[in-house]
Protein backbone atom coordinates (compact mmCIF):
# COMPACT_ATOMS: atom_id res chain seq x y z
CA UNK A 1 0.00 0.00 0.00
CA UNK A 2 1.37 3.24 -1.03
CA UNK A 3 1.45 6.29 2.09
CA UNK A 4 0.79 4.27 4.42
CA UNK A 5 1.10 6.04 7.63
CA UNK A 6 3.22 5.16 10.17
CA UNK A 7 5.41 1.47 10.27
CA UNK A 8 4.23 -1.32 12.22
CA UNK A 9 6.73 -1.75 14.48
CA UNK A 10 5.05 1.74 16.37
CA UNK A 11 1.90 -0.16 16.46
CA UNK A 12 0.37 -0.56 20.49
CA UNK A 13 3.20 1.87 21.48
CA UNK A 14 1.24 4.59 23.63
CA UNK A 15 -0.97 1.42 25.08
CA UNK A 16 1.98 -0.08 26.18
CA UNK A 17 3.39 3.05 28.02
CA UNK A 18 -0.02 4.25 29.48
CA UNK A 19 0.03 2.71 33.27
CA UNK A 20 -3.04 0.09 34.54
CA UNK A 21 -5.12 1.93 36.81
CA UNK A 22 -7.84 -0.14 39.24
CA UNK A 23 -10.96 0.39 38.95
CA UNK A 24 -12.47 2.16 41.80
CA UNK A 25 -15.54 3.15 43.34
CA UNK A 26 -19.25 2.52 40.92
CA UNK A 27 -17.00 0.87 38.35
CA UNK A 28 -15.01 -1.17 40.93
CA UNK A 29 -17.09 -4.78 40.04
CA UNK A 30 -17.33 -5.92 36.63
CA UNK A 31 -20.74 -5.53 35.19
CA UNK A 32 -23.05 -8.36 33.96
CA UNK A 33 -23.95 -8.98 30.51
CA UNK A 34 -26.89 -7.72 29.36
CA UNK A 35 -28.97 -10.73 28.41
CA UNK A 36 -28.33 -11.46 32.50
CA UNK A 37 -28.70 -8.36 33.63
CA UNK A 38 -32.11 -8.56 31.58
CA UNK A 39 -33.00 -11.74 33.71
CA UNK A 40 -32.71 -10.58 37.04
CA UNK A 41 -34.44 -7.61 36.51
CA UNK A 42 -37.73 -9.69 35.18
CA UNK A 43 -37.45 -11.67 38.19
CA UNK A 44 -37.77 -9.17 40.34
CA UNK A 45 -40.26 -7.09 38.64
CA UNK A 46 -42.50 -9.63 37.14
CA UNK A 47 -41.95 -12.74 39.55
CA UNK A 48 -41.24 -10.71 42.81
CA UNK A 49 -42.54 -7.92 42.29
CA UNK A 50 -40.18 -5.55 43.86
CA UNK A 51 -39.42 -2.17 41.85
CA UNK A 52 -35.88 -1.82 40.84
CA UNK A 53 -35.34 1.48 42.42
CA UNK A 54 -34.48 3.15 45.78
CA UNK A 55 -37.04 2.22 48.27
CA UNK A 56 -38.20 5.86 48.91
CA UNK A 57 -37.98 6.90 45.11
CA UNK A 58 -40.95 8.44 43.51
CA UNK A 59 -41.34 5.53 40.62
CA UNK A 60 -41.11 3.02 43.73
CA UNK A 61 -44.09 4.44 45.19
CA UNK A 62 -45.75 4.51 41.72
CA UNK A 63 -45.38 1.12 41.59
CA UNK A 64 -46.80 0.51 45.15
CA UNK A 65 -50.10 2.48 43.82
CA UNK A 66 -50.05 -0.36 40.99
CA UNK A 67 -50.65 -3.18 42.91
Amino acid sequence: MPGSHGSLTKAGKVKQQTPKIRRTGVNSRKKKPPRMRYRFLYENRIQKGKYGGQKDSLGAKRASYKR
